[in-house]
């Protein structure tokens, strides 16, 4: 016997089936695919929350409304996206049967994450200050609507801050346990690429929101979109798989400060100073 992400595994039938037991049955197919349906879900979560929104900006651009886009901006996103098509492509890879070509292209999730991480600190200084620069520029009548958008950027910039710690983190104990447990490697793989999903989901604003009063509902989509995943691991485990009690811990410090700094008047006078622009 063989154990794969605790689920117990009978080498011994593979001639026969021509893979694991219960790979021909419905719950065999799921537990290959699930992994599969979560990048598949995160990419058109990416598209459906950034295209709209993305072709808007630049068309405010062209029109003269707001400056170009930073270098930074189209790194960040380049570099995203291909870590959200790397996921696909690795867990269909693995749901086909395809080790070999899923442990030699990993190795580039070894140059992305990284990349990802360090454009991630250039961007939010970058465009925090861009946002500052435009307050202070703004004339008399604009000032107060001007000021709401800094509050709102110094509450994200909360967020952010999360993401660029977590999102590394999880990245880092996925890639630690790929050679001796590939049940915590995907699922702190999928686990880390959600962090960074709330930016795509709060730009669908067909959905409720409890933004920009509360980051709650950031918290609970976060939870929704890992819930396929957590749902049937649950149901096939019979218990909570250690990955999500990790993942679970490490956001509950986050969550705590991300709630009670939201909006606060410490905050609003904390951020500037920590992006290097106040006086």
């Amino acid at each position: 016997m063989a154990t794969d992400a605790g689920v117990s595994i009978d080498t011994s039938s593979y001639a026969l089936t021509g893979g694991p037991p219960g790979s021909r049955t419905i719950a065999g197919a799921i537990d290959r695919w699930i992994y599969v349906f979560m990048a598949g879900l995160f990419v058109v979560t990416a598209l459906a929350g950034f295209i709209p929104d993305s072709l808007a900006k630049v068309a405010a651009v062209q029109a003269g409304q707001r400056p170009p886009f930073p270098i930074a901006l189209h790194a960040h996103a380049v570099l995203m996206g291909a870590w959200l098509l790397l996921l696909l492509a690795q867990t269909s890879l693995m749901a086909t049967g395809r080790s070999g070509w899923h442990r030699r292209l990993g190795v580039a999730s070894m140059v992305l994450a990284p990349a990802i991480v360090l454009v991630g600190f250039i961007l939010v200084p970058t465009m925090y200050r861009s946002t500052w620069t435009m307050v202070q520029a703004a004339p008399p009548e604009m000032a107060a609507g001007m000021q709401q958008i800094l509050g709102f950027v110094n509450n994200i910039l909360l967020v952010q801050l999360r993401i660029g710690i977590l999102f590394p983190l999880f990245v880092a104990l996925a890639l630690a346990a790929r050679r001796k447990d590939p049940g915590t490697h995907k699922r702190f793989i999928i686990l880390a690429t959600v962090l960074p999903l709330p930016a795509a989901i709060d730009r669908m604003f067909w959905l409720p929101h409890t933004m920009p009063d509360s980051p709650l509902s950031i918290d609970l989509y976060m939870l929704l979109w890992i819930s396929p995943m957590f749902l049937w691991d649950l149901f096939r485990l019979g218990r909570v798989h250690r990955t999500y009690l990790v993942w679970f811990a490490a956001n509950l410090p986050f969550v705590v400060v991300l709630h009670l700094l939201w909006g606060s008047a410490w905050w609003a006078e904390t951020a500037p100073r920590l992006m290097g622009v106040s006086g």
